[in-house]
């Protein structure tokens, strides 16, 4: 089972989701996840500019890693998402609790 990519940099974490990652299930980011956190990690970053859709188990289990991370004062940030992954984060109110860095406007897909 192939684990998504990340970059520790003192207390946050970049992570890298692929389409591989999401087609493989949730179980190994959730324990990445949790190994993050519990390593000290108070903010990380998920990359999803890789992946078309972000299924409602990866939300699922980012989501889990946002609460532990806001116990100990930081959050969980998605960045580069497209067009569809922003419609669902405003349509389910997630917009609200994950901080978002959108992709530029050049790259909009």
């Amino acid at each position: 089972m192939r684990t998504p990519a990340h970059v520790l940099l003192h207390d946050e974490a970049v992570v890298t989701l692929t389409e591989a990652d999401v087609a493989e299930g949730t179980a190994e980011l959730r324990w990445q996840l949790r190994d993050l956190v519990l390593s000290g990690v108070r903010r990380i970053v998920v990359d999803v500019a890789a992946i078309d859709r972000l299924p409602s188990t990866t939300l699922a289990a980012l989501l889990s890693a946002h609460r532990a991370c806001r116990a100990r004062g930081g959050g969980v940030r998605i960045r580069n998402p497209n067009r569809a992954t922003l419609d669902l984060l405003r349509h389910t109110g997630l917009h609200r609790v994950f901080a978002v860095e959108p992709a530029p406007a050049a790259t909009d897909r």
